[in-house]
């Protein structure tokens, strides 16, 4: 398989304290890979490297062969790349559907005149976006609130917007940072179908998550992190029955 996202060698420091330390890995294009670890073990400041938020230190990350290093998040998205956040990024002054209309606008083809003065191929533009958003709250599980205001969701609901939103920027790769977290059972299992269907289609997840059933569920490799560094790299079950693992996270 063709590693999609190359990480090497990766350190970031804050003063003197290093939250990321000689950290490497391959993600493989169509992978579930999933990051976890202690709290504080550096799992939501590898993503914010991975996704242009941070500078590392030291290190290379490589999209598609390409060093992202130097690159802002927008020019990450231009590239396939997209993400959710721990805390949700959702703007409670639109609908449900333009939120997820906003994840279209690297796909819209609009020009300051063609604004200007709402020219047809304006007004498509925006119909195609609507339809797709429309279809991608269908997709994840939305499809309730087409009509609604995003306060009128409920918090799984919002959670789930998120994740259109990011999927209307037609990504190669989307990182979930804690997807899972404060959800219930039910809202959980529907997290773990939808997180699945959209391997299938193609799209490779990374997701930092607590949620242990879940993370072995479904991941095809995990990353496990402790105080910025490595402690183990594998399958579900290889990361299951590793001792170092069992010690620092998973419990005896």
């Amino acid at each position: 398989m063709t590693a999609l996202i190359e990480v090497k060698e990766l350190d970031k420091a804050f003063g003197g304290v290093h939250a990321v330390e000689g950290v490497s890995f391959a993600v493989n294009a169509g992978q579930v890979y999933s990051v976890i670890g202690p709290n504080g073990a550096g799992k939501t400041t590898l993503f914010n490297l991975i996704t242009g938020l941070y500078t590392p230190s030291k290190g290379e990350i490589l999209l598609n062969g390409e060093s992202t290093v130097r690159l802002a998040p927008n020019q990450l998205a231009e590239r396939g790349m997209c993400r959710t956040f721990q805390q949700m990024q959702i703007c409670m002054n639109m609908t449900a559907i333009e939120n997820v209309m906003l994840g279209r606008h690297l796909q819209l083809k609009s020009s300051l005149f063609t604004t200007l003065f709402r020219l047809p191929s304006l007004r498509r533009n925006e119909t195609v976006a609507r339809n797709r958003a429309a279809e991608l709250m269908e997709y994840v599980g939305c499809g309730d609130y087409l009509a609604a205001e995003a306060p009128a969701m409920s918090y799984g609901g919002l959670k789930r917007l998120e994740i259109a939103r990011a999927l209307a920027a037609e990504p190669k790769v989307i990182l979930l940072d804690e997807p899972a977290a404060g959800l219930n059972a039910t809202e959980t299992a529907a997290l773990e179908e939808l997180i699945r269907k959209i391997a299938e289609q193609g799209i490779t997840v990374m997701l930092v998550e607590h949620d242990m059933k879940l993370v072995m569920g479904i991941s095809d490799r995990l990353l496990v992190l402790n105080y910025g560094r490595v402690l183990a790299e594998g399958t579900p079950e290889e990361i299951r029955q590793n001792p170092d693992v069992i010690a620092a996270y998973l419990g005896g």
